[in-house]
Order: structure tokens, then sequence, then C-alpha cells
């Protein structure tokens, strides 16, 4: 069982843009205050729809933000994992969240409260500004998506997301990124989803693993990818 560190919390806390600038006795009162939530996988961790209340720091494990079609189809929108922040948007309105989070494994968060950090933004315009720009990045990445989903085929999309985010030309396979799960974050389903990987791998430019997505042809991929290498 995990038991609550708030020194790694604030170790955290000063890796990341947001906090790193700030003294230790800020960090140190900022974690003396943070709430600590476990969720099982599969379990909310906040609805669509509810009032954003502040950001969170994923301790350990993963985290999904989604949108739901009414019926039920999924669009990812984001994975999160450890020592990375979310809901930027909870820090500035009380108003009803974009999207839902969901644990996508056994997970644990720390949650910082609007009426925490508000004050600590008001008085230091520099951390105010970290945050503005990484919800500016946000936007720029969801319209990127938008642009992608609405003007190019799943084959693209595939070959872009692995370009995007294969570590030493591979993407690791986390037991939940099923077929099922790459073809959420894809905007596609299963079927569509297992010819594009079919595709790409029988032109020699992708091995499809249990554990892992490996690039075999860079070049290759980046000019399905329709992007410059």
């Amino acid at each position: 069982m995990i038991h609550p560190n708030r020194d790694a919390l604030c170790e955290q806390l000063q890796r990341t843009p947001y906090f790193a600038g700030l003294d230790a006795e800020t960090v140190h009162r900022l974690a003396s205050l943070a709430t600590w939530h476990e969720y099982a996988p599969g379990a909310i961790v906040f609805l669509e729809g509810d009032v954003n209340t502040g950001l969170y720091s994923v301790h350990t494990g993963w985290v999904k933000v989604v949108k739901f079609s009414p019926d039920g189809r999924e669009q990812v929108l984001r994975y999160i994992g450890a020592g990375e922040l979310f809901n930027e948007i909870g820090v500035f309105l009380a108003r009803p969240n974009p999207a839902t989070a969901i644990a996508l494994e056994q997970s644990v968060l720390w949650q910082l409260h609007r009426s925490l950090l508000q004050p600590l933004l008001t008085a230091r315009p520099d951390l105010l500004l970290h945050v503005m720009a990484n919800m500016a990045d946000r936007i720029t990445y969801l319209a990127g998506m938008v642009a992608d989903l609405s003007l190019h085929t799943v084959e693209v999309r595939l070959a872009r997301l692995l370009l995007d985010e294969a570590t030493d030309g591979a993407l690791a396979r986390h037991a939940w990124l099923t077929q099922a799960e790459l073809a959420a974050r894809l905007g596609t389903v299963p079927d569509v989803l297992s010819r594009a990987l079919r595709t790409l791998a029988d032109a020699g430019l992708i091995r499809v693993e249990r554990k892992q997505i490996t690039i075999l042809d860079r070049a290759g991929l980046a000019k399905r990818a329709i992007v410059e290498v």
C-alpha cells in the first residue's frame, strides 16, 4: 500500500515548470494542504459536468481524459502519467468540467484545491504565466486533434501518434493500452485500427508486438503521416 509522502510531492512539484521557481517554504505549504486520493482501475476521478475544484498531480499510475458521445463512443483527449499535472481550468473557474477523467490503472493523485492556488497565482504573476502558457499549449494540441480527426485518415493519425509518442523508436503498450483503448485515442473503432496497423506493418514501417509497437522505417512512416522529418 502506498502512503502519502508530502516530501515526494514537494520534489515532484519543484520538477514541474509551474512550481520550479518557488521557494521551498511555499512549495512545502502547498504540499501540506494538498489532498491525497486513490483510484482503482476504471474509477472516475471527475465527470464531465461536475464543477471544477482544482489542479491534480499524478503520483503513481495513469489517467485518461475523455469525451463521450450520446451513444457511448469514446474520444480520448489525453493520457496523464506520474509527475504530470492536469485540470488547469479548475484553477481559475468554478464551472462544469468539459470532459471526464478516468484512472487506467491503480493510481494515486494529489489535488491542489482552487482556493489554495488562486492567492498564490495572484501574488506570483510568473507562476500565473506558466499556468496560462500550459493552457495555451493544450488549446493548440486540441486544435490539432480536431484537424486530424476532420482531415486525415486513421492510418495518417496512427503514423503521427507513433512518431510523436515513441520513445527510442518504440511505443510501449501498457497493460491498459488495448486495441480498443488505442482506437479511442485515434477516434476510430478497433477493426479500423487493426487494418491500419496491418497496413503499416505489411509496408515494413512498423513491427507490432504485444508489449510495444516498434518503428522500423521512420522516414517512411513520416511520409505516411504527411510530416517532415
